[in-house]
């Protein structure tokens, strides 16, 4: 019985770095939140102060998701064997849960104010907003690239996206109320807003909660693995087969191959890594060869043998 796991796996897939992105982003909101907040004190307005509140709830947001970026960046350890490849996964989650939150709020803001909406002073509104729209486009713009691939830095992109969205009905809504006089149109708006926000955060929260319960990453097709290792020369049976995500953009497996024809030798097993990292972006693969017909795993029952 032999086990293997080859350490010069492929580095094709290791994320990009965003680390000038999350200062950049960092020093706008901050600096955009001690303005919005200054303007929201001097103009009485307290949709400005919400505002400033939120925007500050996204300072929140792209700092949990840097100490993310640099714990991932940490080699492993005695204790941490993996090193700290998988706070972003909980990174992702917090963001989700933050997003959630703030629409919360949004919504309970919006519901108070239909009831006894307060005069808004539309012009000042407007123009904080349209820089808060500055602001959140350009910083959300620095993680664009990047949000296909790992879900910490979409949970980046997406609460700077949302945020924009935001201000922007902020501003439609100033305009409006300008226009037409109707104070109601400011809560009507954050409604609609709260609507769009939660329709991009539920993907982020199921997406990032499948990871913290290492279900088998979105993009791998479990049964192509499996199917891709019973059929390579020498192995009658596959079992115990196991994938689940390191960081939200690293997979491990590991799996039984049963060889009754001996040990394929180590060429064999490092072309295998190669094949997993490339087709499958598989980066970790440990394979257990065994040359009888090797034990179950007690924990799959029938459902994986």
């Amino acid at each position: 019985m032999a086990g293997h796991h080859d350490h010069d796996h492929l580095h094709a897939h290791a994320p990009a770095d965003f680390g000038r992105a999350f200062a950049i982003g960092t020093v706008l909101n901050v600096g955009f939140v001690l303005i919005e907040g200054a303007a929201g004190f001097l103009t009485d307005s307290v949709a400005l102060l919400a505002d400033a509140g939120h925007n500050l709830s996204d300072v929140l947001g792209l700092l949990v998701a840097w100490a993310a970026v640099e714990l991932a960046k940490r080699p492993a350890s005695k204790r941490f064997t993996y090193g700290l490849r998988s706070s972003s996964i909980l990174a992702a989650l917090t963001n989700s849960v933050l997003l959630l939150v703030a629409v919360g709020a949004i919504a309970w803001e919006a519901a108070g104010r239909f009831s006894d909406p307060p005069a808004i002073e539309g012009t000042t509104v407007m123009i904080v907003a349209a820089a808060g729209i500055v602001v959140n486009l350009s910083t959300a713009l620095l993680f664009a690239r990047g949000r296909k691939n790992d879900i910490n830095i979409r949970g980046a992109y997406l609460h700077m996206a949302a945020d924009a969205a935001v201000s922007a009905g902020v501003v439609i809504g100033g305009a409006l109320i300008l226009w037409t006089g109707s104070e109601w149109i400011d809560p009507a708006i954050s409604l609609v807003i709260v609507a769009v926000i939660l329709w991009s955060t539920w993907g982020l929260a199921r997406e990032s909660l499948t990871m913290v319960l290492q279900a088998v990453p979105d993009g791998i097709d479990a049964d192509a693995v499996r199917t891709t290792l019973a059929r390579l020369p020498g192995v009658a049976r596959v079992h115990d087969l196991h994938i689940w995500p390191m960081s939200t953009t690293e997979a491990a497996l590991t799996a039984h191959l049963v060889m009754p024809g001996g040990h394929p030798g180590d060429a064999f097993l490092r072309d295998l890594q190669h094949r997993l990292a490339h087709d499958f972006r598989i980066d970790h693969a440990t394979v257990q060869i065994e040359l009888g017909d090797g034990a179950e795993c007690r924990m799959h029952g029938h459902a994986h043998g």
